[in-house]
Parts: structure tokens; sequence; C-alpha cells
């Protein structure tokens, strides 16, 4: 198989596993997913192509585990994105949350769905 086949081919797998559907194109190609391709295009920009998460040189994989791992945090708790109210992701989704977890009459605090 060769490389980009690959790659292709565990793209199409870690889509399954989120439960994401590609959006067109045929078994082991999720190269058109805009989902994917966004978050890639991001995840290279904001995280691998700056220091701003790592002090150093990303020189082994766990160096880029670490440095994606502080992107991630960053990116839903303190991020503001403008299509969300100017808020990060996670203040979002909490606030959906605790609005539509609320039934008429019942107590104040509603617990998260699963």
């Amino acid at each position: 198989m060769r490389a980009a086949s690959h790659t292709a081919v565990k793209f199409t797998e870690n889509l399954a596993l989120q439960g994401i559907t590609p959006s067109i194109g045929s078994v082991g190609d999720a190269y058109d997913n805009a989902l994917m391709e966004s978050s890639n295009g991001l995840d290279k920009t904001e995280c691998i192509g700056s220091r701003i998460f790592t002090a150093q040189n990303l020189e082994s994989i766990v160096d880029v585990e670490l440095a994606t791992m502080a992107w991630v945090q960053w990116h839903n708790h303190h991020r503001l994105h403008s299509t969300l109210g100017m808020v990060p992701p996670a203040e979002y989704e909490e606030s959906y949350w605790a609005r539509e977890a609320t039934i008429p009459g019942s107590p104040a605090t509603a617990a998260y769905p699963i």
C-alpha cells in the first residue's frame, strides 16, 4: 500500500471512530472531508507551525502529541469564536446544554447528556 493510500485509510478509520461520515468520495478516501481538512489546517497552522504551544522544536511524536494536547485545550476552552458569539466552544456548549436540558417546572440544575 502506498503512503498516500495508507494515510487516506487512516483518516477514514479516524472519521468512523468519531462517528463522522465523509462528505464525498469513495471508501478509504477522506481527503475531501471538509471537517477533517479544516481540523488538519488549524492544527498545522496554529499548533505545529508555531511555537506558542511548545517551547522546543517538535522532534518526536511525543513532542507533537504534547503540543497538540495544549492546542486542543486552548482551542476548546480559551479561543474566542465569532460564530459562537465570541465565547470559547466549551463555554458555548455548557450554555447550550443548560438551556436545552432544563425542563419547565423542574429544578434549575439538569444533568448533562451522556
